[in-house]
């Protein structure tokens, strides 16, 4: 063989095929890289080369790389070819992550390409004809954009918390890396975004919305996006997303895009609301790029990293500046992940994105005086996106808000040897607090229990905590009866401090707990009450003389 490929890396192996010109002695080079090293840089090298000479194999790409690195069409270049056809890619994280396994080829390895052709038509490689809309090709991102939820002509708090965690993100941004961002007390409409400023921007959509949106200049942002619709007063999958995407790659009228010179955001958060997450997984799909769900704390900061895929060679390290570190609660429910979304080489993966647990963050003090942009975004709005149309509907009696309590009086399974007394206990503690609210673990909501008519509605999924209950983060959480079950943990991990009442001494709960009484809470939650009522708070004092310890 005229070119061993094991004794090049994948940048000097491309300089040497263009000296390269028989198509056998190409099929030769690429079946050896497979047998071998088996890089993909190597492998898109070779057939691009391929390409050049007039042999694409098919479509000249091999099958599980698509053109990763090449620029591909946008979705206004394929039009109604794309339609639908966003998801045949396999996610390449998750291929990547398996080995980078790409088994499958458009030839055999034996330099025959037009073998298999017959054999493979709408058999083995169905898919092969559609296209993937991808990234741009050398993108430029700035700002981070955070959408704020609305409900009934009103910000939802955790789009406030969202606002402030990223005013804190982008103030340090700028002491980090040394960037001209807008000032915290306000832009100015005069000063355009430039490749280095980075800012936050708010992007809403709603019925009569541009007050809402000047509130978000006023909670931390330095622009405000808006589109104002009454056909969009409700949360609606379709046109929310096809308005967020054309927001996000500034597409729309001169007026509404002038304000920025990148082509998608750096960054984006989303509420991790029952509509949140719906719609920043479809709105991450729609820009191809990822989502790191259900985080409660996030920070930026640059990453070395050796993985291949990244790097583009082995034993290479990298060094990703600008990324965003997005935590959350791993599947044990003990420990924290921190998830990144970085590039590959020649294939961006922007805007990084995250959907924030609400109550995870504190909102700033608002400034109604802060100077900032209002844009009103210009968008045709298709009809077919509006083809579930509300005929009727009722509004429910407000529901119960655990959030932003000072206190969480929780009680669990222990109370089953008398429901109704241990639901009376929880409460005579809850109203011992000046601010306090009483919550409910899974258990309670999916048992058996027979309560009594007064403590009856105390027991309702509205009080639920956890994974799929509420997600609660006050001063003090009292968890009485409670096991710790990791589904649990999800909706109070963010507690300042947690008191743990438990029979069991080795209840998962103990390991996460401030103070952990070991004792029957039938006994112990009337001596907390006391307490309390006395004005002496001090948790040790509660716990010793009890027959339990504290830790």
């Amino acid at each position: 063989m005229a070119l061993d490929p094991d004794e090049y890396t994948a940048d000097e192996l491309g300089e040497e095929l263009e000296t390269l010109d028989d198509v056998d002695e190409l099929q030769t080079v690429l079946e050896a890289e497979q047998a071998g090293r088996d890089r993909k840089t190597a492998r898109e090298a070779i057939h691009r080369r391929l390409e050049e000479l007039g042999e694409t194999g098919g479509d000249g790409v091999e099958e599980g790389t698509e053109t990763e690195g090449e620029y591909e069409e946008t979705k206004e270049e394929v039009g109604d070819e794309a339609e639908g056809e966003e998801v045949d890619e396999i996610d390449e994280d998750a291929e990547d992550a398996d080995g980078d396994d790409e088994s499958a080829t458009e030839d055999d390895g034996d330099g025959d390409e037009s073998g298999g052709e017959e054999e493979d038509d709408d058999l083995s490689h169905p898919t092969r004809d559609k296209k993937h809309v991808r990234a741009l090709e050398d993108g430029e991102y700035a700002d981070m954009w955070v959408f704020c939820e609305t409900q009934q002509g009103e910000l939802l708090e955790v789009s406030r918390e969202m606002l402030g965690k990223a005013r804190e993100l982008m103030d340090q941004f700028e002491e980090d890396y040394g960037v001209s961002a807008s000032e915290a007390s306000g832009g100015s409409e005069d000063v355009p975004s430039s490749g280095d400023e980075e800012r936050v921007v708010a992007f809403l959509m709603g019925d009569d919305c541009e007050n809402l949106a000047e509130e978000c200049v006023a909670y931390g942002a330095d622009v405000a996006v808006y589109h104002d619709d009454d056909r969009l007063e409700r949360f609606l999958h379709e046109p929310y997303t096809e308005i967020a995407a054309h927001m996000a790659r500034g597409e729309g009228t001169t007026e509404s895009t002038d304000w920025r010179e990148y082509d998608e955001p750096r960054y984006i958060l989303f509420p991790a609301t029952n509509n949140g997450r719906d719609f920043s997984a479809k709105v991450q799909a729609e820009l191809d790029s990822g989502l790191a769900s259900d985080c409660s704390d996030l920070y930026i900061e640059n990453e070395e990293v050796s993985n291949p895929v990244k790097t583009g060679e082995p034993g290479v390290k990298k060094t990703f500046e600008k990324v965003l570190h997005m935590k959350r609660p791993d599947f044990s429910g003990f420990e924290y992940s921190t998830i990144l979304c970085l590039d590959n080489p020649g294939r961006d993966f922007h805007p990084q994105g995250a959907s924030i647990i609400p109550g995870s963050f504190d909102p700033i003090e608002p400034n109604y005086d802060r100077e900032g942009l209002v844009i009103e975004h210009d968008m045709e709005l298709e009809e077919e996106w509006f083809r579930v149309e509300i005929t009727d509907s009722d509004r429910l009696e407000a529901g119960i808000d655990l959030a932003g309590h000072d206190v969480i009086v929780c009680l669990g399974r222990g109370i089953a040897d008398d429901p109704t007394r241990g639901m009376e206990l929880g409460l005579e503690l809850v109203d011992a607090f000046d601010d306090a609210e009483l919550g409910i673990t899974r258990g309670i909501v999916t048992s058996a229990y027979q309560f009594e008519g007064h403590v009856e509605e105390y027991s309702k999924e509205e009080r639920q905590i956890g994974e799929t209950g509420q997600v609660v983060a006050p001063g003090i959480y009292i968890a009485a009866g409670v096991s710790g079950a990791v589904q649990h943990k999800v909706g109070m991990d963010e507690s300042d401090t947690v008191v743990a009442i438990n029979t069991d001494p080795d209840a998962r709960i103990r390991d996460f707990s401030d103070y952990y009484i070991e004792g029957d809470l039938f006994e112990i939650l009337p001596r907390l009450t006391e307490a309390v009522e006395s004005g002496e708070t001090r948790l040790e004092a509660v716990a010793d003389g009890s027959g339990g310890e504290d830790r």
